[in-house]
């Protein structure tokens, strides 16, 4: 819809084509005091109504100020061949998205690396996941998450907020959206997105970086939803990379249970772990580590003991101890210990 040297304004011009979808293109500005930009440009017809109802992903991007989440610019209207059209602009990354990333990498990323890129996902996701009532991405994938370099450091942004929606007030839940490959289960069921929703987006993605490979990959098509996907549980992911350690093999698999509850509730949630174990280095199944290395461990221990008939009163007591070594776990496993009390597991 716009050519290279098409002035925007007076103080911005199209240089290039990035990218297109169903809904938008995504083309490359120069801004006169700025510098280069990103501008998405929408497709549809924009009636006031239906510029309003388009730019929200804009409006929701102007409330999120971390370094983790691409940063707006402007909005506004554009004259395009195909008339006038809805716009807005944001932070332009030279480097690219994971996916190209991870082809650099292939046939798997150094662990360093994968667990560099999670931590910020998580940071950049939290920022959405505190708002009130959260904010919920509903479409994390590898093409929708930035990779650039300050300095030489690795700086991720979460981008493409187009599907995102606050959940609601009351039930904290969304309308089931995004691509199949990365949606949860309960998601595909079409019984709501919530927080866990994303963070199993995000298990979905970290998997891929350490393995090159889908979690419940059984080969059928992922173009629709399959209970029997979700019959066998994926393999840790230090069977396909040995570099891989058991603390980071039991957060990655957390984020990827098939029952919401089961998952981190929250990327803040998430992030918290992820740091525990950066924080907690090898102690983490040591009793003399931190607090919250052994608490983690003890988690570990309890889930696994939790899989095996006659050890459910064990497995609580060690979750319980958890829970008192490091409360900020208590939102997460409560609900489960409760359960586990009453001779109930999922």
């Amino acid at each position: 819809m716009l050519e290279s040297g098409d002035r925007i304004t007076e103080t911005l011009v199209v240089d290039r084509l990035l990218g297109e979808g169903a809904f938008a293109e995504v083309h490359r500005v120069r801004h006169e005091y700025l510098g280069w930009q990103a501008m998405k440009v929408f497709k549809r017809v924009a009636s006031l109504d239906e510029t309003r109802t388009l730019l929200e992903e804009a409006r929701l991007l102007s409330t999120l100020g971390h370094p983790n989440i691409v940063r707006l610019f402007d909005a506004g209207t554009v004259r395009t061949s195909q008339g006038v059209r809805g716009f807005f602009t944001m932070e332009y990354v030279a480097g690219g998205s994971l996916e190209r990333l991870i082809r650099a990498h292939a046939p798997t990323m150094p662990v360093g690396l994968a667990v560099e890129a999670a931590e910020q996902i998580a940071a950049g996701l939290t920022a959405a996941h505190e708002q009130d009532p959260p904010i919920l991405h509903r479409d994390l994938t590898l093409a929708n998450i930035l990779v650039g370099y300050d300095g030489s450091a690795l700086r991720v942004r979460v981008s493409d907020f187009g599907l995102a929606k606050r959940a609601d007030p009351f039930t904290m839940l969304a309308s089931a959206q995004g691509t199949f490959a990365f949606m949860a289960p309960e998601v595909l069921r079409r019984e709501g997105y919530s927080r866990a929703s994303d963070v199993w987006s995000v298990g979905t993605i970290v998997y891929l970086l350490l393995t090159g490979r889908l979690p419940y990959d059984d080969g059928a098509p992922l173009s629709s939803y399959s209970p029997g996907r979700f019959a066998r549980a994926p393999l840790p992911p230090s069977r396909y990379h040995p570099e891989v350690d058991p603390e980071l093999d039991r957060i990655v698999l957390s984020t990827l249970e098939v029952d919401p509850a089961g998952r981190p509730a929250s990327a803040g949630v998430l992030a918290a772990e992820l740091r525990g174990r950066r924080l907690g280095g090898g102690s983490a199944r040591d009793q003399g580590g931190p607090p919250h290395a052994r608490a983690l461990r003890l988690v570990s221990e309890s889930l696994a003991l939790a899989r095996h008939a006659g050890q459910l009163d064990r497995a609580a007591k060690l979750l319980a101890e958890a829970i008192e070594l490091a409360p900020e776990l208590r939102a997460r496993y409560q609900p489960k210990l409760a359960l586990w009390r009453r001779g109930v597991t999922m």
